[in-house]
């Protein structure tokens, strides 16, 4: 199950098939705890950033980044101290039923091209709940890509944003992993059998990024999340 986890995280953090990284710690939970699974993947992620950054930076919508970083912080602050007190199979539920709720209203309300973007107060909440569910359980991107996706912005645009601004909330975890206790030597040994098959995913998500049509892009990204939430709530529902 690992090994399918970490290349889908690659493709994802490349840009193409925007979602289908959420799936990873779900996946993963099949056979450790959450908590676990989150801890195993963290020295993953952080190659992929790298990879991610190297990548794409110089593509980043850096003006829409400094609005989306501080509450994305803020949002890691908030699972920090209350990582303790939450069943991460409920938070990923909620997860879940918010990005199906998301994209039904994608679907009866479609984006049209003169749609203005969504309001910075809604931002604000979405982007600081998907900064408290990527510490929990490395499921930030369904509430950020609900904020960002109407914006409709270039492909590659999206992409280097994303990259950017995981890079940064990724890194911001290894302490208050630490902290808790999370990143003991077996979970890190495991991280490195892992490592090789992460740039497998980055390479082939970026091949077909790069090459991809925007309406095609924006299709299999909302596919992508549908698979996450369906996947997320389906796990909190059968384990509650």
């Amino acid at each position: 199950m690992a090994v399918p986890a970490v290349i889908l995280l690659g493709i994802s953090k490349s840009g193409f098939g925007i979602g289908f990284g959420a799936l990873a710690v779900p996946m993963l939970a099949m056979t450790v705890t959450v908590p676990q699974a989150a801890a195993i993947l963290m020295p993953v992620l952080f190659l992929l950033d790298v990879l991610g950054l190297a990548a794409l930076r110089q593509h980043c919508d850096r003006a829409l980044l400094r609005f989306l970083l501080p509450w994305g912080l803020m949002g890691t602050v908030v699972g920090y101290f209350s990582f303790g007190t939450l069943n991460t199979h409920l938070v990923s539920g909620l997860v879940g039923g918010f990005t199906l709720l998301f994209l039904t209203q994608r679907l009866l309300f479609p984006i049209k091209a003169d749609s203005p973007p969504p309001p910075r107060w809604l931002g604000r909440i979405l982007v600081t709940l998907g900064g408290f569910t990527s510490f929990i359980a490395h499921t930030g991107g369904p509430p950020v890509n609900a904020y960002v996706l109407p914006m409709r912005l270039p492909p590659l645009t999206f992409t280097a944003t994303m990259a950017v601004l995981f890079f940064f909330l990724n890194l911001s975890k290894w302490i208050p992993y630490g902290l808790l206790g999370l990143l003991d030597w077996r979970n890190l040994g495991t991280s490195a059998l892992l490592l090789p098959f992460a740039p497998i995913g980055v390479w082939l998500g970026l091949k077909i990024a790069r090459n991809i049509q925007p309406a095609l892009f924006y299709r299999l990204a909302h596919f992508g999340l549908f698979l996450t939430g369906s996947k997320l709530l389906w796990d909190a529902v059968m384990r509650a």
